[in-house]
């Protein structure tokens, strides 16, 4: 029996994408620029966290556990809010909910420029992870109304993917420096700023209409007799049944390993003795590494439809990379591992698991069950890693043991994607 016996998509075959002009520009190209900046405010914080520790007072004995509280505070948004997020795509124009949320986190991310002490911090990383986390679905909304199958990994890729780690490998090696000569506060105030004054007008102006609403004329076109079509139920079985707990569980593993690097990174790179002045390139080389090995890994994985075993090879090759960091004592061969690791993991696994996850679900259930899976997969993933790794570097005063512990994670969920793939229906 093929590894992937469902390669390209659903049981039955999708009707063709609506047509609208310009839509990679459209629909990828905005959702990408609103991605990246969303990215940015969310990872900021760790690139000027000792200094913010310094001017709040928590930058002694403190440090390891308000830091960690802070820099999770977002995740702990986030997690609840996709779930609001995936379900009010089918009351609420997306478009519309894209627009309010661009200028919800863009204002908190603003705000936390003038906090002055740890609990206003908290409270307003809290709200970017809010509304952040009710953005995640819509952009799978999106995708699903407007691209078809044969393009899903290159419509993933360009919408999700490139956003994110574009702000990932740009970010920390720009905002480093910029945080370093400006301090912290102009920071949050440049990027807040980008967020209102650029994206959420380029939004407002460019975005296409609602996905639900061409959802909903395409099922009545589908009902002979000009009927009524009925309305679809979101139940279990809608989701996949089972098998969607083995793709939630595989995405919990990759938010754990993800959100367990990303957030301490800036942490890491300085405890391996490298010249201060390349830490934030360094610092950005693992997502580096991750963008120049994406363009292969989408190519292959739209050409043959082999997007399963493409995204499992990501959770256990890059688990097995990390897996190995605590058995080195060499700085150089830790950080070798940490950058091919998190690169090829990311490649491989992240732009085919949404692919998978859109073109297995039915429209209906696609925003509800990416901001499930978004939920508890990057935010509940993300809290447990940022606990797990603060809680080993307390006792250990290292990093490696915690990046060691991800990647076994990492690994698992492998598996269990392993065991999902097996599970899809084979196509009609």
């Amino acid at each position: 029996m093929p590894l992937d016996p469902h390669p390209a998509g659903p049981q039955t075959l999708p009707a063709p994408a609506p047509s609208l002009p310009h839509k990679w520009l459209r629909i990828g190209g905005l959702l990408l620029v609103g991605l990246f900046v969303a990215y940015l405010d969310r990872s900021n914080l760790s690139v000027g966290i000792k200094n913010v520790a310094a001017d709040l007072g928590f930058d002694g004995a403190e440090f390891a556990g308000t830091s960690s509280v802070a820099l999770t505070a977002f995740l702990v948004g986030y997690l609840i809010s996709n779930f609001l997020g995936g379900f009010l795509t089918a009351k609420i124009d997306a478009k519309w909910i894209l627009v309010a949320t661009v200028a919800g986190y863009s204002l908190c991310t603003f705000l936390i420029g003038f906090v002055d002490s740890v609990a206003a911090l908290v409270a307003l990383r809290v709200g970017v992870g809010v509304f952040e986390g009710i953005y995640w679905p819509q952009q799978f909304r999106m995708a699903k109304a407007w691209f078809d199958e044969r393009e899903m990994t290159r419509a993933s890729a360009m919408i999700q993917y490139y956003g994110q780690y574009l702000a990932l490998a740009l970010g920390f090696f720009l905002l480093t420096p910029i945080e370093a000569a400006f301090g912290w506060r102009p920071m949050f105030w440049v990027l807040g700023g980008v967020g209102l004054l650029v994206v959420l007008p380029l939004y407002a102006r460019f975005l296409p209409a609602a996905p639900a609403a061409t959802a909903t004329a395409a099922a009545a076109r589908s009902v002979p007799d000009g009927g009524a079509a009925p309305k679809p139920k979101l139940t279990f079985a809608a989701f996949g049944g089972w098998r969607f707990v083995l793709l939630v569980f595989s995405y919990f593993t990759n938010g754990m390993l993800f959100w367990g690097i990303t957030l301490f990174i800036p942490l890491i790179v300085p405890t391996f003795g490298f010249a201060t002045s390349v830490n934030g390139l360094l610092s950005a080389a693992p997502y580096l590494v991750s963008l120049l090995l994406t363009v292969p890994m989408m190519i292959l994985a739209d050409r043959t439809g082999r997007r399963g075993p493409i995204a499992v090879s990501g959770l256990v090759v890059g688990g097995i990379l990390l897996a190995c960091v605590a058995i080195t004592g060499s700085a150089v061969l830790q950080f070798a591992l940490i950058c091919l690791g998190l690169g090829y993991f990311t490649a491989a696994y992240t732009p085919n698991i949404w692919a998978i996850a859109v073109t297995d679900l039915p429209a209906h259930a696609v925003g509800p069950a990416t901001g499930i899976i978004n939920g508890f997969g990057a935010g509940g993933g993300g809290i447990v890693a940022g606990a797990l790794v603060g809680a080993l570097l307390a006792a250990t005063g290292t990093y490696a043991l915690g990046l060691s512990v991800l990647g076994l994670v990492a690994i698992l969920g492998g598996l269990a994607l392993f065991l999902y793939t097996r599970m899809r229906p084979a196509p009609a």
